[in-house]
C-alpha cells in the first residue's frame, strides 16, 4: 500500500506588495473622508469612512498574516503558517458583517430623525473617495491575488467602500437637486446589504477552509477515476483527503 502527499509552502510575495499599496491608499483617504463626513453631516460618507477605517485595519491584518505566513515550517508547525491567511480572511469577514449591521442600525435612526446634509461637500468627498477605492480595488483584484482568500477578503472590504462611494455620490446628487435627505440613509442600507451578502459568502468559504473542508472546485470521485485511468498499476484509491493550506491544495490518499 502506498501513501501520497503533495503540498507547497511558497506564499505569493506579490500579495504583500498589493496589500501594502492598498493600505497606503485606504489609510490616507480614510482621514480625508472622516473629516468630510463630519463637516457635511452625511451618514453615507461617514458609513463609507467607517468602512475605510475597518479596511485599513483589515488590510494591515491581512498584510501581517501574509508576512507571518512566509515563516518556514518547523517540527511543531509542519505545514508552516499559511493557515494564518485564512484566519485573517475569517476575521475580516466577521468584521464586515458587524460593521454593515451597525451601519444599517444607524441608518434606521437617521431615517427616523433626519439631519441637514451639505450636499456639495458630500459630493466632492464622495467623488474623491470613489477614485481612491477604484485604485485600491484594482491593486488587490488583479493577478494572483484573486486566488488568495485573504486578499479576496481585503478586496471585499475595499469593494464595500467603492459601492459606498457610489451610493454617496447618488445621494449627494439627489440632495443637491431635490433637498430630499432621507435618500442618504436609504442608500447606506442598500450598499450595506450588498456588502453583507458578499461578506457572508466569504465567511462560509473561510470557515470551510479552517475546518479543512474540500475545495468547492474539487471532485473527489473524478479525481479517483482520473488516477486509475492514468496509472494502470493502480487498482484502488481510497482514504482521499483534500484541503487547502492558504491558497495551496493539499492531498493525502492511499492507493493499491
Amino acid at each position: 500500500m502506498a501513501h501520497s502527499h503533495s503540498h507547497s509552502h511558497t506564499p505569493g510575495n506579490d500579495n504583500a506588495k498589493r496589500l501594502m499599496l492598498a493600505f497606503g491608499v485606504t489609510a490616507t483617504f480614510m482621514v480625508i473622508e472622516v473629516i468630510g463626513g463630519l463637516i457635511s453631516g452625511s451618514l453615507a460618507l461617514l458609513a463609507d469612512a467607517g468602512h475605510m477605517l475597518t479596511d485599513a485595519a483589515a488590510l494591515l491584518f491581512a498584510l501581517l498574516a501574509v508576512q507571518f505566513a512566509r515563516r518556514p515550517p518547523n517540527a511543531r508547525h509542519t505545514f508552516g503558517w499559511l493557515r494564518l491567511t485564512t484566519l485573517a480572511a475569517f476575521v475580516n469577514a466577521i468584521a464586515l458583517v458587524v460593521i454593515t449591521v451597525l451601519i444599517v442600525w444607524e441608518a434606521v435612526q437617521r431615517f427616523r430623525h433626519p439631519q441637514p446634509i451639505a450636499g456639495a461637500t458630500m459630493m466632492v468627498i464622495a467623488v474623491a473617495g470613489l477614485l481612491a477605492n477604484i485604485l485600491a480595488f484594482w491593486i488587490l483584484h488583479r493577478g494572483s491575488g484573486e486566488k488568495n482568500l485573504n486578499v479576496r477578503a481585503a478586496a471585499l472590504h475595499v469593494l464595500g467602500d467603492l459601492l459606498g462611494s457610489v451610493g454617496a455620490i447618488v445621494a449627494a446628487l439627489v440632495i443637491l437637486y431635490t433637498g430630499w435627505t432621507p435618500v442618504d440613509p436609504i442608500l447606506s442600507v442598500l450598499v450595506s446589504c450588498l456588502v453583507l451578502r458578499s461578506a457572508w459568502r466569504l465567511l462560509k468559504e473561510s470557515v470551510n477552509e479552517l475546518l479543512e473542508g474540500a475545495p468547492a472546485s474539487m471532485d473527489i470521485d473524478e479525481l479517483k477515476r482520473n488516477l486509475r485511468r492514468s496509472v494502470p498499476e493502480v487498482r484502488n484509491v481510497h482514504h482521499v483527503h483534500v484541503w487547502l493550506v492558504g491558497e495551496k491544495p493539499v492531498m493525502t490518499l492511499h492507493v493499491q
